[in-house]
């Protein structure tokens, strides 16, 4: 990998090139710098950086800086499909023409050649994390939706999405297609025994099916998020100026924006409340949808979406499962999204769609 896009490559020095490049600073130069690992991701390694300048310009005195991931099962990962040269082309081109509230962009830097990457972003703590084993209440699933809106409505049905070569997921879609079987089985090593029998029988239903669900779908397109879920959120963020800011963008994509709502629906929310309050939350991101000028498209077009869409969540469950080093965490976080996306699958009839 690039030494000089890896974590251990940031001192004063590193810092100092990059942020002058970026005009964060103009004269100062970073004398000292002190490093701490965050956050939970799976598919790379977050660290936040506090910095100190020999003279006040007034920039930022701490920045998250975001790398492939130590873990060398998650880095080929992470590099083999594309999601680092997807985060950074997020942050380079699309990050700016949407509304959604993500961090500011200092530093994106790529190396095509074995896939390593640096991002420098602000750091907007103090902020609440997500916590995709905890879920979230009604208030919070509330914010999520108007992230989403945000994101949806600015690119909705923007053919010009299509001239980003890092959004086309067509070869990662093929791989996936490819290993589902070992990933399914690999899934059931694990897990048979303590998922429950009838959610295991949806996730072999829907492998059955994936080549159907994975197909692109017609009707209405926007640029999605495609991993919208707690643990990449951040709740009254930049000491609470922020109601929710959208964290991990390695898996953007062209596609129906009710994959994130769907996926959140299904993953954030006990399954209870999320059957106690799906059709309220369904307007309310219908709602701001509208309000952000979206147009001839309703409740019915939108729930048929979210059927359509809402197994991506056990998709992700089942292949992120044994595609990343398994850790005690993951394993809860799993099981929570196979449960979650199951039952929300068997109480919308989905399956039925994918023929």
């Amino acid at each position: 990998m690039s030494a000089a896009l890896e974590a251990r490559a940031v001192d004063a020095d590193w810092l100092t090139q990059h942020l002058r490049t970026a005009g964060t600073i103009r004269d100062a130069r970073v004398v000292a710098v002190e490093a701490k690992a965050v956050g939970v991701g799976m598919l790379g390694d977050s660290i936040r950086f506090a910095v100190t300048y020999d003279r006040d310009e007034g920039a930022p005195a701490s920045f998250v800086g975001k790398f492939a991931a130590a873990d060398p099962v998650s880095r080929a990962t992470g590099r083999d499909f594309g999601l680092y040269a997807r985060e950074v082309g997020f942050y380079r081109h699309l990050a700016h023409t949407v509304a959604v509230r993500t961090p500011r962009c200092h530093v994106a830097d790529y190396d095509a050649s074995d896939g390593s990457f640096a991002l420098l972003l602000e750091d907007l703590t103090p902020a609440r994390p997500g916590n995709q084993l905890t879920g979230c209440d009604l208030a919070d699933a509330e914010a999520a939706m108007e992230q989403a809106a945000a994101l949806h409505a600015p690119r909705w049905n923007d053919d010009t999405l299509r001239a980003h070569d890092f959004l086309d997921t067509s070869a990662a879609r093929d791989v996936v297609l490819q290993v589902f079987p070992d990933c399914l089985a690999e899934f059931h090593r694990r897990y048979d025994g303590v998922l429950e029998p009838e959610y295991m029988a949806v996730c072999d239903d829907y492998a059955a099916r994936i080549h159907v669900a994975m197909a692109a779908p017609e009707g209405p397109f926007t640029l999605t998020h495609g991993d919208f879920r707690l643990d990449n959120m951040l709740f009254d963020a930049n000491g609470g100026h922020d109601r929710l800011a959208i964290l991990d963008w390695q898996s953007p994509a062209i596609g129906k924006g009710a994959v994130d709502v769907a996926y959140f629906l299904g993953l954030a929310l006990s399954i209870e409340d999320r059957r106690r309050h799906e059709r309220h939350l369904l307007d309310y991101y219908l709602d701001r949808l509208r309000a952000r000028g979206v147009r001839d498209y309703g409740y019915d077009d939108l729930y048929r979406d979210y059927r359509l869409t809402l197994l991506s969540g056990v998709s992700t469950a089942v292949f992120a499962s044994a595609s990343t080093k398994r850790t005690e965490r993951g394993d809860a976080m799993f099981l929570a999204m196979a449960r979650g996306g199951c039952a929300q699958a068997i109480d919308t009839d989905a399956l039925a769609l994918l023929t």
